[in-house]
């Protein structure tokens, strides 16, 4: 039977044990086929991406959520399914592709600086700074307002339904994932069902369709996504839910995993304080205590780029890869059969860990990454990890994070000291490098640290240039009148009052 709880280590054991690179799990009637290997995720997903860029049939996250509206989930076996699915993949890439997301540098460096600024003021609440930091970054690029303080309704609303939504969806023997193996529990009722956790309910109108639509109202920022996504929608007959999928997705693809990758730099830095000696000596010697480093500085700071590349690593947020790929023919790997439509997904966390390429692998090591160091081992690939997927499945907002995440963490490096905390008797409060959520999605649990300027000509700066971003930013300033809360609840009476032609999906 499977685990409850991270079963990604059970499927990780499982191939050690069978010295297999993929392994085949039952549940039920269903199987699904996991890769615990770098070099095998690279042949099918990457090398094979035309046979291995489909879904399978999800009936939980897809059929009783946002179904084929959702890029995430589209089918791509028939020809009309790869032509809508195209259209979504390029207007995201228009948002956030590699090409688009440095121009969000200025702001997104400025949204940077003010985390900084944070620090210094309350640094204990670390986690809702980089919570608020991701989320804004994302709302800028989205509707053209910032997320000023992480009391607004985007972080407290939507990052609490994503972290549900990716506890939800961690393939196991409990529900509701147990109705991917029982198909006809779904077909209940969501009153008299329990077990679906509402999912189904479709409803008239969609939240961030209702921001996008309140954005673009708006004068100013007509380069926002939103605007674009309406400006092309008649060209591409976008509908409203679609819209509001696309919109959603920046926020799947760019704030809760962001800041959740920072959380994990935060604890790397408690539990492995000798990493950060050669972190500091680059930094004073590049970039000095005057100002903070930017991009320009990333081709002199070679150890801060393999830090960040370690950060990556170490502890992947999608930690299985994110939803699971099916091939849209029937193909053979090394004499096994992969059937067309199966379930196949890559486990991030067994690729990470392998001794073969990262000896060694719960050290939090960024030798790994350093040409030429004797901790460098070959790695399909230049980026030497598998964090944000493969192929033409690969996470939509890869760009902007691993842009974000290089100048954020450059930063905080730069600037403060991170260390376990001390209580007030001089004891230390240990850290847990394997306190981690359950979901899909993982991120550490709470801990505690300290975060403390590295000097006071440090400090100056970090001050001098948090206020300086602040005045920047402050063309970014906007308020929703919408709380995901309230429009859902408003909608569901309207529903019950007036009726609704939309039905469960069974």
């Amino acid at each position: 039977m499977l685990p409850n709880n991270k079963p990604w280590i059970w499927f990780e054991e499982l191939s050690k044990t069978y010295d297999a690179p993929l392994i085949t799990i039952w549940i039920g009637r269903n199987p699904t086929v996991w890769i615990n290997d770098a070099w095998a995720a690279s042949e099918l997903f990457e090398k094979r991406a035309g046979i291995y860029s489909s879904r399978p049939r999800m009936l939980v996250f897809a059929e009783l959520g946002a179904g084929q509206d959702n890029l995430v989930n589209m089918y791509t076996t028939r020809p009309e399914e790869r032509d809508r699915w195209r259209v979504h993949r390029k207007l995201m890439h228009q948002g956030v592709g590699i090409q688009s997301v440095r121009r969000y540098r200025q702001f997104q460096n400025n949204e940077s600086r003010v985390v900084a600024y944070d620090l210094l003021k309350a640094p204990d609440d670390y986690v809702k700074h980089f919570e608020r930091y991701a989320t804004s970054v994302v709302s800028i690029i989205a509707f053209g307002r910032r997320v000023e303080n992480w009391n607004d309704p985007i972080i407290t609303e939507v990052i609490a339904v994503m972290h549900l939504a990716a506890d939800l969806n961690v393939p196991g023997k409990t529900f509701p994932m147990l109705m991917e193996t029982f198909p006809f529990l779904a077909k209940f009722p969501n009153e008299i069902a329990p077990w679906k956790y509402g999912l189904g309910k479709r409803r008239g109108a969609h939240f961030f369709h209702a921001l996008a639509d309140e954005a673009v109202k708006k004068e100013g920022h007509e380069d926002s996504f939103v605007h674009h996504l309406f400006s092309e929608g008649p060209k591409y007959s976008l509908r409203e839910a679609e819209i509001s999928s696309l919109t959603g997705n920046l926020f799947g693809a760019g704030s809760d995993t962001s800041s959740s990758t920072l959380i994990t730099f935060i604890l790397a830095c408690c539990a492995f304080p000798e990493t950060l000696g050669p972190a500091w000596e680059e930094l004073d010697r590049v970039v000095g205590p005057h100002r903070s480093p930017t991009w320009e500085d990333e081709e002199k700071l070679p150890y801060i780029k393999a830090f960040v590349k370690e950060v990556f690593r170490w502890r992947s947020v999608a930690i299985i890869g994110g939803q699971p790929h099916a091939p849209t023919q029937d193909d053979y790997y090394k004499g096994w059969l992969i059937p067309k439509g199966t379930w196949i997904q890559g486990n991030v966390w067994a690729i990470h860990h392998n001794e073969r390429e990262f000896p060694d692998p719960d050290r939090f090591n960024p030798n790994r990454f350093l040409p030429g160091h004797p901790d460098s081992r070959p790695f399909p690939g230049e980026r030497g990890y598998m964090t944000f997927g493969w192929g033409r499945r690969v996470c939509s907002g890869q760009a902007l994070a691993e842009q974000g995440t290089w100048i954020t963490v450059a930063r905080i490096l730069w600037g403060f000291n991170i260390q376990k905390k001390k209580r007030p008797d001089g004891t230390t409060v240990d850290v847990d490098i394997f306190n981690y959520t359950n979901g899909l999605n993982m991120r550490p649990q709470p801990f505690e640290c300290s975060i403390v300027p590295r000097s006071e000509e440090i400090r100056q700066t970090i001050e001098r240039e948090g206020k300086q971003a602040l005045e920047e930013l402050e063309q970014y300033r906007g308020e929703t009148k919408y709380r995901m809360s309230t429009f859902y609840a408003r909608n569901d009476v309207a529903m019950k009052l007036y009726g609704s032609d939309e039905k469960e999906t069974p």
